[in-house]
């Protein structure tokens, strides 16, 4: 019971992380009990799982929906998640290994390889190079508890964010931010590498509103 929670609470988290589920949508039990083949039971258990860390809610005559916030929420979740993602990258400039410095140089590359040959185009892909490079510099703070905390508010915000890579020049300028922020942590860094990370997180009022209006 245990191992068949677990399969179904990783790809929920999968299903967000990749826009299968998306703010909003709703998460039908049933539907769920045929994909897997499994009764109801760890069904509902992964969904109570995933409810507790604020990716799901349960709405009166809807059941379970994957959490959309409000633009109050947004921005909420959005000054804690650049405090952490912040955190991490100071921490990994003094913490990171061997193999995350070329875990690190690797995927800043790729983001930049990305910019360079596809511009404004195929977002979705860059976009799951963002998370890799976010991935990498979380892994390289070496405190699992925190990186625990930035994929939870990490998945809140991840269909906004795709969004934001739709707006012209947001991919170039997001590989750009990366390779700062590598640069700071390769250096060692710290102080640097939090407030650049902290910089390139946040967003303003104005342009959070817009992520939201695209989304609906």
């Amino acid at each position: 019971m245990a191992n068949q929670t677990e399969t179904i609470l990783a790809a929920l988290h999968d299903w967000i992380d990749a826009g299968r589920l998306n703010p909003g949508d709703e998460i039908d039990e049933a539907s769920l009990v045929q994909h897997f083949g499994v009764s109801r039971t760890p069904v509902r258990e992964a969904l109570m799982q995933i409810e507790a860390t604020g990716l799901v809610r349960r709405l009166p005559r809807k059941g379970a929906v994957v959490f959309k916030p409000t633009l109050s929420d947004f921005l909420s979740i959005l000054e804690i998640h650049a405090q952490l993602e912040g955190q991490a990258a100071g921490l990994a400039a003094r913490r990171i290994s061997t193999p995350g410095r070329e875990a690190l140089r690797l995927i800043t590359q790729a983001c930049e390889d990305h910019a360079a040959r596809h511009g404004d185009h195929d977002p979705d892909a860059y976009y799951q190079l963002n998370l890799r490079f976010h991935a990498a510099v979380g892994e390289a703070a070496s405190n699992p508890f925190l990186l625990d905390l930035i994929k939870t508010n990490a998945r809140k915000l991840m269909a906004y964010y795709r969004a934001r890579y739709r707006y012209a020049g947001a991919i170039a300028e997001s590989a750009r931010d990366h390779r700062a922020i590598a640069d700071l942590i390769l250096a060692g860094d710290a102080s640097g590498a939090e407030a650049a990370m902290r910089n390139h997180v946040q967003l303003d009022q104005l342009t959070a509103m817009d992520v939201l209006a695209a989304l609906g």
